[in-house]
């Protein structure tokens, strides 16, 4: 079985996306940004097929696109969209796909649904991005708990930043959540340093479970 995960992230703009090509170049799989916000620079599947160095066919048409950087129910508003949640169906692919959502957990698709309640209905297992800065605990507990409330399957947290053992320990403790790895902040950030990054400091044993 191929496996799918959906990528997320306890806030906005915390290199989810970075996360996503890693593990999209690592599993060699499929990515799905099923909804991209803001248009006028690279854009997420982009930057995926050149992390990742994925072909054409890997990288799967987005459902909405919408040019203003803001939260798709509102960009989408303000641009006479109408986004429906119930169109939005995980693809089937011969390959590992890897999802991911528009900013956060609880980020709004429409005034009605947020991505989580998406996530709740496809049932796939989650890789639950956090920074490693201050704050990181309150949100990252937050996220782990709205998660379960849902009965969503949450394979396990991806830290990035520097290290904090701490901070990282106390989550998985108190969430009682796995720690997949951790990404440093990549500078320069090439294919070949993020993979060399992931295989380093991802466990992908875990992954590999899930496709079994």
């Amino acid at each position: 079985m191929s496996g799918t995960f959906v990528v997320t992230g306890t806030d906005t703009g915390i290199g989810k996306t970075v996360v996503a090509a890693g593990l999209a170049g690592l599993l060699g799989g499929a990515y799905w940004k099923p909804v991209q916000s803001g248009l006028d620079v690279e854009t997420d599947s982009q930057t995926v097929a050149r992390l990742a160095q994925l072909t054409p066919e890997r990288i799967l048409p987005e459902a909405w696109r919408l040019t203003r950087p803001l939260s798709p129910h509102r960009a989408a508003e303000l641009e006479g969209v109408t986004i429906d949640p119930d169109r939005l169906v995980l693809p089937a692919v011969e390959c590992p796909l890897i999802v991911e959502g528009a900013g956060g957990l609880m980020a709004p698709l429409t005034r009605k649904t947020l991505f989580i309640d998406v996530f709740a209905r496809w049932q796939a297992p989650v890789v639950l991005c956090a920074r490693t800065s201050l704050g990181t605990i309150n949100h990252t507990l937050l996220s782990i708990e709205a998660l379960r409330r849902r009965d969503i399957p949450l394979l396990g947290v991806a830290f990035i930043g520097e290290a904090i053992p701490d901070t990282e320990c106390t989550i998985a403790g108190i969430g009682e959540v796995r720690v997949l790895g951790r990404l440093p902040l990549l500078d320069p950030l090439t294919p070949g340093i993020l993979r060399l990054a992931m295989t380093t400091y991802f466990n992908m044993a875990a992954f590999d479970e899930v496709r079994a």
